[in-house]
């Protein structure tokens, strides 16, 4: 116990890392070349540490950190040196690459220091540039996006990355001469990750409990103004072949403006937005009983986004936005879309121990379809105790204006609420972490049993992963803006595991894991409805192949009726009971090579004493690094499914095959200039999907968009609908 208490005490772990960081003496043009003068004067950092595939040892690349400021930028520069003359690894040019499939540099700045909120900057070998805001002391939010230069050039033996990152693009303390920072190096080739503050292996980098100190000579200014405007016009046409309405076009104006109202506190608004997708989501292959989860990808409501849909857990979220210009119709079931007409968020730091989030858009009556003016709002506070850890509460209020007959019928309620806290637990060295969560929904029908709960505990060191997690969630928990597939269930899911690193030093071996867990439900009433137990064992090499392997068993006691195959066939009965094993196998290729693929494949029983076979598989080929082509499928086939026979219907078996055939071409001709094409079959939701997009990066944070969208029957290929559109966003700091 004494330990623990230390562990969440104690202080900043890489506390002797101090980087003093001084005024520019001169002018900086961002062309990659470090030959100005102020460079040579610049604060100097080197000597990085292994953090994999061992965390004891020196780098073996080395890498040579500079930074300075002026009045208005962030300077930083990162030369990288190479084992071999021009020998690095990329993807290609695409903003916000995947990490672990690039050569890169990246830095992590803790602005508060307080070692769980932050921003990181970065770029692969070929420049293609990274940024995301953090959250939780190490998780990253890439969908962040905002305005900074920065530029890549290349010398014999390294490549050399310099940027410049305004004041205006992040939020920091007045007044303060001390922040976070670390620098991160992953070098494919040389099969290491370095880091400048040494960071534990079963750890990322991006680790904030474990940066160093940046010491400023003086405060770093504030800005005088910081206000963006960021304009956008639409265009596009619509035809739906499918219902046969004619073809619509459409022009829309709108816009965002970013205020911070001082140097840790933003206001974001939005008037008329374009909430549409922009990119495609992946389809996924669904025989799961409840809904499936896609992220938030729209920018208005990216920044600051832990403050308002961090509460809960994945399956316990009592605030999704992307349920936000849904009205949920009762009498259906269906969320209707309404258009949204305008929003507004604050978020930020009120001192360096409170943030707040609040929230409040406003969506268009849908007079055809009974769909009455709704109200979405959210606020949330989180204050920090200890050195990690923090608490929260919030409430979320979704009011309908109802005035007509046709809005009560379709059975639109005049308001949903939600309620609740959370504590999270984060220990000084990142061993400890955990969450205690509580949430009440509020309806006009002040039902029983409307509350969830949420607890988890986690243990990680070098070589251990202990962890409990628990849920309780009552029958008429209900709440509209959030995502909840399921209610009226207990939880429990401990895991255990153990990792083991080679002693030998010269093994291609990075790790090895066991991993044993239970996921058990039972319903409120006390019977159980599922488990699933499995055994894995996991391992990666030096090179980032990786492979691993379990054993399953499953125990399902139907909810409701559900058809096993998802293909519309005949229902399983509610209350049936069906239990299988199977077992499951990955390999993901290295991504040095230009060649890459993974697979994974699953073979075992399945509802019904049936059998379910399941493969997941993608290969592709990168032109470095002007971009990639891909294939990816997921085929599954379902058989001998017992549908037991009733009265009226004679027992049967039934069977069921389909596949999600996922090519995809990525082209990159430069880092500001893409061009993607994503087609997808899906024969269980019976759509093809061509969707092609062209982004033109004209300037920093500006964009153009042209959109191309088809879909299709798949066993006659008729079109179904089609859509263009056009859009132009610019980026303005006043």
């Amino acid at each position: 116990m004494i330990s623990f208490a230390g562990g969440l005490f104690a202080q900043k772990k890489n506390e002797n890392f101090k980087m003093h960081i001084t005024r520019s003496t001169g002018p900086l043009k961002i062309d990659g070349n470090l030959d100005e003068q102020a460079w040579l004067s610049a604060a100097a950092v080197s000597d990085f540490a292994m953090c994999t595939p061992f965390d004891t040892l020196c780098s073996q690349v080395r890498t040579d950190v500079k930074m300075t400021y002026d009045d208005k930028y962030l300077y930083i520069s990162a030369e990288c040196f190479l084992k071999s003359e021009s020998n690095y690894v990329v993807e290609s040019l695409k903003r916000d690459f995947s990490f672990g499939n690039n050569d890169n540099f990246l830095v992590f700045i803790d602005t508060f220091d307080d070692k769980t909120t932050g921003f990181s900057f970065g770029a692969n070998a070929a420049g293609a540039q990274w940024d995301g805001q953090m959250s939780e002391g190490v998780k990253m939010n890439l969908n962040w996006d905002n305005k900074w230069e920065s530029a890549t050039s290349y010398r014999t033996n390294s490549w050399v990355w310099e940027a410049a990152i305004p004041f205006k693009s992040i939020r920091y303390k007045g007044n303060s001469t001390r922040w976070g920072i670390n620098f991160s190096r992953l070098d494919l080739k040389a099969k290491e990750k370095s880091a400048w503050a040494p960071v534990p292996r079963q750890f990322p980098t991006a680790t904030l409990a474990y940066a160093g100190v940046l010491v400023w000579d003086t405060p770093p200014p504030t800005p005088k103004q910081n206000i963006s405007v960021i304009p956008y016009i639409l265009t596009g046409a619509t035809a739906n072949y499918e219902s046969k309405d004619p073809t619509s076009s459409r022009t829309q104006i709108g816009g965002d403006i970013k205020v911070a109202v001082n140097s840790s506190l933003n206001l974001d608004m939005t008037l008329n937005p374009d909430f549409s997708q922009v990119d495609v989501d992946r389809q996924q292959t669904n025989l799961d009983r409840f809904e499936l989860f896609y992220p938030e990808k729209r920018q208005f409501f990216i920044e600051n986004s832990d403050l308002f849909d961090g509460f809960g857990s994945e399956t316990v979220r009592p605030f999704f936005s992307r349920r936000i210009g849904l009205a949920l119709n009762t009498k259906t079931g269906i969320y209707e879309q309404t258009p949204i007409t305008y929003g507004a968020r604050l978020s930020g730091k009120l001192t360096n121990d409170w943030r707040i989030g609040v929230l409040n858009v406003q969506s268009e009556r849908i007079e055809a379809k009974g769909v009455p003016t709704q109200n979405y709002s959210m606020m949330a506070f989180q204050r920090k105790l200890f050195a990690r850890s923090n608490i929260g509460v919030y409430m979320v209020n979704k009011q309908s204006f109802i005035d007509t007959d046709l809005q009560r019928q379709n059975g639109f309620q005049p308001y949903n609420r939600d309620i609740g806290f959370e504590y999270n637990l984060a220990s000084a060295n990142s061993f400890w972490t955990g969450t205690l969560f509580y949430g009440n929904s509020i309806t006009p029908e002040d039902k029983a049993q409307n509350f969830s709960h949420v607890a988890a505990l986690t243990y990680k060191d070098n070589n251990w992963i202990v962890s409990w997690k628990h849920q309780w969630v009552g029958a008429n928990y209900n709440p509209e803006t959030g995502y909840v597939p399921r209610v009226n269930y207990t939880f429990i899911n401990p895991e255990f595991g153990k990792i083991f690193y080679p002693k030998n030093k010269a093994s291609n071996v990075f790790y090895t894991q066991v991993r044993a867990t239970t996921m058990n439900y039972w319903n409120n009433q006390g019977t159980q409805t599922d488990n699933t137990t499995y055994v894995a064992f996991e391992g990666k090499l030096r090179d980032q192949t990786g492979f691993g392997t379990f054993i399953s068993y499953d125990y399902v006691k139907l909810l409701y009726d559900f058809d096993a195959t998802r293909m519309g066939n005949t229902a399983l009965k509610k209350g049936t009971e069906h239990h299988w094993y199977a077992i499951n196998a990955l390999y993901n290729s290295s991504p040095i090579k230009l060649f890459t693929y993974s697979v994974t494949a699953r073979f075992g029983g399945y509802y019904g004493d049936g059998w379910r076979t399941g493969v997941t598989a993608e290969m592709g080929y990168r032109f470095q690094p002007f971009g990639s082509v891909s294939m990816a499928v997921d085929y599954n086939d379902i058989q001998d499914v017992a549908i037991p026979g009733t009265e009226t219907m004679v027992a049967k078996k039934v069977s069921s095959q389909f596949w999600i055939i996922r090519p995809k071409i990525d082209i990159t001709f430069t880092n500001k200039l893409f061009f993607a094409t994503f087609f997808q079959l899906n024969q269980q939701t019976k759509n093809i999907n061509l969707n092609a997009r062209l982004q033109w990066r004209y300037k920093p944070a500006s964009d153009l968009f042209l959109v191309y969208t088809d879909n299709y029957f798949p066993e006659i290929f008729q079109i179904r609908n089609r859509a263009l559109v056009l859009k132009l966003n610019y980026w303005l700091n006043l």
